[in-house]
């Protein structure tokens, strides 16, 4: 909600002045934006304006004018972004930002063995369950504790394709994940499963459940950050488009961390579109290469 909007809101309550210096806006904008409110609407709004408030609402405030422009081509509505830009302004509709991706490395002084970056020798994949990427990442939780995601991601696709959340994070944390993968996936041998220098990516049962699926292990180089951006890149969305939407960016709890990252990760395979898949959704992408894959695979 807009400041302009949220004054709106309480006018009956508190005086327009106070609430203004309240919320730091001079009221001469408020009562502009109020006039121009009641212009526009007293004029009918064209079709793809109400088709964008939808399409926003929908989203949750998670689309920009890329993805809107996108999303109102399809049903049918050719418009700029900049006319985009203009009637989002005007009817006080602001997109969540993401954070910048801030690159860390993972403390790997666990003395395990880790295993060679084999991405390094792959080029990009343009098949589904080739390659998947996985990390592990905290969620805040309101009584200030943490609660632990791990996921992995088809490289090709942007599908998740396994997650767990858990109150700890063990190597169990992992295997579970995976495990939930492979049900989901059941991939052909020779999948290249790449993770950060984590000591979860190393112990023996999750080598173990590699090995029986005829899955190939690679991790990133040590102080290279950015050899498993893609999979940092998922939590950066995923906490802006989740916890920025509520009034503490928090968990209430366990249960509510399984079940917002559940209804996320629905949401994020099946409905948001992609600019990196030519905004089509992971689960369609996915789908299109296994079809791909059976049709040039040999009988």
């Amino acid at each position: 909600m807009s400041r302009y909007r949220f004054i709106e809101a309480q006018q009956r309550q508190y005086p327009v002045r106070l609430l203004c210096h309240v919320l730091g806006v001079p009221a001469s904008g408020y009562y502009a934006w109020q006039q121009g409110q009641q212009h526009a609407g007293s004029q009918q709004s064209p079709a793809w304006e109400e088709a964008l408030v939808k399409v926003f609402g929908r989203h949750k405030r998670r689309y920009g004018t890329r993805r809107l422009q996108v999303a109102l081509r399809r049903k049918g509505y050719r418009v700029g972004r900049q006319r985009l830009r203009v009637a989002m302004r005007r009817r006080g509709l602001h997109a969540l930002q993401p954070k910048a991706y801030t690159p860390r490395t993972t403390d790997s002084t666990h003395g395990l063995r880790c295993a060679p970056n084999r991405l390094l020798l792959q080029p990009k994949p343009t098949v589904a369950n080739q390659v998947w990427v996985s990390d592990i990442t905290y969620l805040p939780l309101a009584n200030g504790a943490w609660a632990y995601l791990c996921a992995f991601q088809d490289v090709a696709s942007k599908q998740v394709v396994g997650w767990q959340v858990g109150a700890t994070m063990p190597e169990e944390l992992v295997t579970a994940a995976l495990q939930r993968a492979f049900w989901a996936q059941p991939p052909a041998p020779g999948l290249l499963v790449h993770s950060d220098r984590g000591g979860q990516y190393c112990g023996k049962a999750y080598r173990q459940l590699l090995h029986d699926h005829q899955a190939v292990r690679s991790q990133s180089r040590r102080g290279d950050c950015y050899d498993n951006a893609q999979a940092e890149s998922l939590w950066s969305r995923l906490k802006t488009e989740v916890l920025e939407l509520r009034e503490r960016p928090v968990f209430a709890d366990l249960a509510d961390a399984q079940t917002s990252v559940a209804d996320y990760f629905d949401y994020y395979n099946h409905e948001r579109l992609h600019s990196s898949i030519d905004y089509q959704t992971p689960y369609h992408t996915h789908q299109h290469l296994l079809q791909l894959n059976a049709l040039n695979c040999p009988a």
